[in-house]
């Protein structure tokens, strides 16, 4: 008996340590049934939260091809510029290389002076060599047209269009 009375007392140890713990366990069930709600909504929140997530990734790929595209673009514009610059840098130093060049036979062409001494215009109808233009120069007594110097009809005509080439010569100079 003693025998049966020693497993009787271990099994009622072991009730007692079962109910126990069976009530520990009855509360925290307890507490967790109380905040089922407030756990479904957490659940509820992290779904949406990762749903949030996983659509802003989307929308920053899209932004970031977006602007891979703008860098592409820029970067072409960026060579396109530099080979314009390039040529505008080439275009300035050749115009300026010819200015030089004009300037200098601008100056030769003034040290040098003109071929013969040029009276001034006074008029419009002096410059055209027309026949009521022609007056004798007080001083000479020679025939004066649009400023300069003839002693016949023909050397009028000469003059003239010696006076045309010397004016040609001048404009292409200034090229």
């Amino acid at each position: 008996m003693t025998l049966s009375l020693g497993l009787d007392i271990a099994f009622a140890i072991l009730l007692v340590i079962t109910i126990g713990y069976a009530v520990v366990l009855n509360r925290k069930l307890g507490t967790l049934r109380q905040h089922k709600d407030e756990l479904e909504r957490l659940a509820v929140t992290f779904a949406q939260s990762t749903s949030r997530a996983e659509d802003s990734i989307l929308r920053l790929k899209k932004t970031t091809d977006e602007l891979q595209t703008g860098i592409n673009k820029a970067q072409g514009l960026r060579d396109d510029l530099a080979f314009l610059i390039d040529r505008g840098s080439l275009t300035a130093d050749r115009l300026e290389g010819g200015v030089r060049e004009s300037r200098l036979k601008s100056e030769e062409t003034k040290s040098t002076g003109p071929k013969r001494p040029v009276e001034p215009i006074e008029t419009i109808s002096d410059a055209t060599g027309s026949r009521e233009s022609r007056r004798n120069h007080p001083a000479t007594g020679i025939n004066v047209v649009g400023g300069s110097r003839a002693e016949t009809e023909e050397d009028l005509v000469k003059q003239k269009s010696q006076a045309e080439k010397d004016l040609i010569d001048a404009l292409r100079q200034v090229r």
